[in-house]
């Protein structure tokens, strides 16, 4: 559970903080938003090192899979555009490939 807490922390640490730079570069924002999205990124940074994971490639495999969940709940809640079929269906394959990675057994 605490793995997943540092997953999802990071996250939205990391979609928030990307947010901020599109918010800039795409939508018009003040230039001030770039602070709190770089502040936001290095503790997306730090939060996945805490993950419960052996391999940085392997934790940043398992991410990916939460990232797209993750996103596509931003979709939803921050920019009110709801998510289709498709893309929910999509965030399942990606979930369960995370999962499989995550928790499948290893050979030493």
């Amino acid at each position: 559970m605490r793995t997943l807490s540092f997953y999802l922390g990071a996250a939205a640490a990391e979609i928030a903080g990307c947010f901020a730079i599109w918010a800039v570069a795409r939508n018009g924002a003040s230039v001030l938003w770039l602070a709190p999205g770089v502040l936001s990124l290095v503790l997306f940074g730090w939060l996945l090192t805490k993950v419960d994971v052996d391999f940085a490639g392997r934790a940043y495999a398992v991410y990916g899979g939460i990232y797209i969940a993750a996103s596509l709940m931003w979709l939803g809640s921050v920019e009110g555009r709801v998510p289709d079929r498709w893309d929910l269906i999509g965030a399942v394959i990606a979930i369960a490939g995370a999962l499989i990675i995550l928790y499948m057994p290893r050979s030493a």
